[in-house]
């Protein structure tokens, strides 16, 4: 028995002290605002923000060479005596630099996901009040929206050069609104499909060497077929050998309902039936990607 309050027998120095815990009983946030952090943590992440300078080079780099073009493309529309519209139309941008975007999602995606995996942290988001769910569509909006910024900035530039070059007000602002659901529905198909490839591994090395396979060896053999089929008058060929590429995917669905010009070898694109299923292609790929996401993340245990 203890002759001391606090005091254990058989010891003059056991004591229990009070230190004053008390129960949490401020606000709680609940799922939706771990969700909103994730994704706001997500998308600075992205860019580098929030990290070690190291981590800023390349996706600032690569964002700053598509804003470049942009400017050198309102430069010379501005410079060229008698011009009325831009040298590019707002639905090709995207198109001709698809090799820096590709670098982008292969850089960003592997870090977005595969670190998670790969250092076992994934299961401390899911000990907060916060779903397999919540990760996935967090994480899938935040690259994006990242995709969105990287590849609709350079059209805002576009268009606000137009206007002050004095070019039609309603050409430009149909164009910019072409361009940016363009690159809309491929933020979307991008995120989707280099999200899916980054989570199958936790190396980042070789999520970022797979990314860059899907996305920019499949453009360039597909467009080596495509110009094959075209020189051997194999003209049908080409519109569904875009099936099998994003980049050409997106090529026609602009072309087929939003008026760009294709860069399909001879210039002809799908016509409205195929553009339907290409639209359809790449809706499955979104919700596909999805789908594997949910599941990669079931798979995570506890």
């Amino acid at each position: 028995m203890s002759t001391e309050t606090g005091t254990v027998a058989g010891s003059d120095s056991s004591r229990i002290h009070n230190i004053g815990y008390r129960s949490y009983d401020g606000v709680r946030l609940g799922r939706s605002y771990a969700r909103r952090s994730l994704y706001s943590q997500s998308l600075r992440g992205s860019f580098g923000l929030g990290r070690s300078a190291k981590s800023k080079v390349l996706p600032m780099l690569l964002c700053g060479v598509m804003c470049l073009v942009a400017l050198i493309l309102v430069a010379v529309a501005i410079a060229t005596p008698n011009m009325t519209k831009l040298p590019i139309k707002y639905t090709d941008f995207a198109i001709y630099l698809q090799a820096v975007i590709g670098l982008f999602i292969a850089s960003q995606a592997p870090q977005s996901v595969s670190r998670d995996l790969r250092f076992k942290s994934v299961p401390l988001y899911f000990s907060r009040p916060i779903e397999r769910a919540d990760y996935v569509v967090a994480k899938y909006a935040a690259m994006a929206s990242a995709l969105l910024i990287l590849t609709g900035l350079p059209l805002v530039i576009l268009y606000v050069g137009s206007l002050l070059a004095k070019f039609d007000f309603a050409d430009q602002t149909k164009g910019f609104g072409q361009g940016m659901v363009s690159v809309a529905l491929l933020s979307v198909l991008f995120a989707g499909l280099g999200l899916v490839v980054a989570a199958l591994t936790p190396r980042r090395g070789f999520g970022v060497a797979a990314v860059i396979a899907v996305m920019t060896i499949t453009y360039g053999a597909v467009s080596t077929v495509q110009a094959i089929a075209w020189q051997t008058s194999s003209a049908d060929a080409i519109t569904w050998l875009g099936l099998f590429s994003p980049i050409t995917l997106i090529d026609g669905v602009q072309t087929a309902f939003l008026g760009a010009a294709s860069a399909f070898p001879g210039g002809e694109g799908p016509g409205a039936a195929a553009g339907v299923v290409y639209l359809i292609v790449v809706l499955a790929l979104v919700a596909g990607s999805y789908a594997v996401l949910m599941r990669r993340y079931r798979r995570v245990g506890l």
